[in-house]
């Protein structure tokens, strides 16, 4: 499967710099988004971890020897101006968007303070800029350090958010009003029929497994609620009458939303071994009784949660040699006597 998803974003890469000309860096950043907008986009970045965390270090080296910190010197005003674009300019931009979007000021000061940085994409548009002879080196130069410096600041800018909120809601009666907003998708309808708040079950993930297990609880007519972070997704739930909220689930607020707290059962559908842990640690805080299931793709990582014994766990290799094995002992079964 890791194969195939390399093959696949390199391929998208090497075909958009073939056939429009435009650079290897832009073409395996659009192969990630393609990557990213498929169903297997969560089993993807699980497997791709180890990779992800080793391309890091050297990106950020390769990132660290372009770096000229003469710049910082010699041209102080051009840095600070292009420090003051990025984290008050695009974050002030994605701030009044987000609000535009109705959403609360919470949502909108986090989201603005998680893009008040550049990243690697600047960097790609930067180097082709350069090749076409619109931007200098000393526009590199300074996009670089923006970008470093930038990321540096962005722990402080997330820390600054909570009292930013604390200081605008005291001073102004419009900032309180935009913080009562409440997104119309991060919790379930008033009009939502008693089953699918008491002795349901969870559902965190609908992706290709946590639709098919969503599909046979239907069938049997089990109800369940489906918690998923694609905001999109939960509206077409929604449509389709199906119980959902909007969300992380390892936030304690979403599991919350989603009823947990009186539910018979947690199933988390989607490969996580990162954030299982705390989805377990708020579910079993909210329903100490509750069932929990979980789903993994390492061997290893399966042992490990069967040794904490914090729920009942599935490895899909295992799962599938069961499945295999079953139909070839069946196969094989000696005839019934007469």
């Amino acid at each position: 499967f890791t194969l195939a998803v390399l093959t696949l974003a390199l391929g998208v890469a090497f075909l958009a710099s073939e056939v429009f000309g435009v650079s290897l860096a832009l073409g395996a950043f659009l192969g990630g988004m393609v990557v990213g907008r498929s169903d297997l986009a969560h089993q993807a970045a699980a497997d791709a971890l180890p990779m992800r965390d080793a391309f890091a270090v050297l990106f950020f080296v390769a990132v660290g020897m372009l770096f000229e910190p003469a710049i910082v010197v010699e041209q102080p005003l051009q840095v600070l101006a292009v420090i003051a674009i990025v984290v008050f300019g695009k974050s002030l931009a994605a701030l009044a968007l987000v609000l535009a979007y109705r959403y609360p000021l919470n949502t909108a000061l986090t989201v603005s303070a998680s893009l008040a940085q550049i990243g690697e994409f600047s960097f790609i548009l930067a180097g082709l800029g350069m090749t076409l002879g619109l931007l200098p080196k000393e526009g590199m130069s300074l996009v670089l350090a923006g970008a470093l410096i930038s990321i540096a600041l962005n722990p402080f800018v997330f820390a600054a958010v909570e009292p930013i909120r604390k200081w605008a809601l005291k001073r102004s009666s419009w900032a309180r009003e935009l913080d009562r907003r409440a997104d119309p998708f991060a919790e379930l309808p008033m009009s939502t029929e008693q089953k699918y708040l008491s002795g349901q079950v969870v559902i965190v993930g609908y992706g290709r497994v946590g639709r098919r297990i969503a599909q046979a609880l239907e069938g049997r007519g089990i109800p369940y609620v489906v918690a998923e972070q694609n905001r999109e997704l939960v509206e077409d739930l929604r449509k389709k009458g199906i119980a959902a909220v909007s969300g992380n689930a390892t936030d304690a607020a979403v599991l919350i939303q989603a009823h947990v707290a009186t539910a018979a059962m947690l199933v988390v559908a989607m490969p996580d071994p990162i954030n299982v842990r705390q989805m377990v640690d708020v579910a079993r805080t909210l329903n100490p009784g509750i069932e929990i299931v979980l789903r993994t793709h390492s061997e290893e990582e399966s042992q490990l949660l069967r040794r904490e014994r914090i729920g009942t766990v599935f490895f899909g290799e295992e799962e599938l040699a069961k499945g295999m094995l079953c139909h070839v002992m069946a196969r094989f079964a000696p005839p019934p006597e007469p």
